[in-house]
């Protein structure tokens, strides 16, 4: 089931508010791939179910052996990515930002958090309008501690590729 895409706005109540297009969906389920049983990611992660999410729509913390049904899943999901969405689009701060950056910054802060992407470089070269320094700024986030993931690093290329995209 995919959700519904409005066209493309800015909503004024939220600073350069507008939602992912279906290539930035696509993105972050091509990487986060839909599991209805919790598991760990990684031996040093947090039990995740569904499209990636961490917390249940209640803000419950996932516990493993839970299980969802896939319009649960669906849901969350739907859930989630509005609320970034709005987050992205207050951290921009009104900076000049293409469907496709938006796209990766969103799939960048599924993955990684809204504070994660607040604080980075990433953000801040964005933000001054220095969009090459910030498309190189995604492959610095290919790490959980000190260990480089590949999974992390295939998806910040793609993300990075996204962000490069001209419209």
């Amino acid at each position: 089931m995919s959700i519904p895409i409005p066209p493309t706005r800015t909503d004024r109540t939220s600073t350069n508010f507008r939602m992912p297009s279906a290539a930035g969906i696509a993105l972050i389920k091509a990487f986060e791939q839909c599991r209805l049983r919790a598991y760990l990611p990684t031996p040093h992660d947090v039990p995740t179910i569904g499209w990636g999410s961490t917390r249940d729509s209640d803000g419950t913390r996932i516990r493993l052996g839970q299980v969802w049904t896939q319009a649960h899943a669906d849901a969350v999901f739907n859930d989630q990515l509005l609320a970034l969405a709005r987050e992205v689009g207050r951290v921009l701060s009104g900076a000049r930002t293409s469907q496709a950056q938006f796209d990766a910054l969103v799939s960048f802060a599924y993955n990684l958090g809204a504070t994660a992407l607040a604080r980075s470089t990433l953000l801040a070269l964005h933000r001054a309008g220095d969009f090459t320094g910030a498309a190189a700024q995604f492959a610095r986030w290919n790490r959980q501690g000190k260990v480089v993931l590949a999974g992390l690093s295939r998806r910040r290329a793609a993300e990075a590729a996204l962000y490069r995209t001209v419209a």
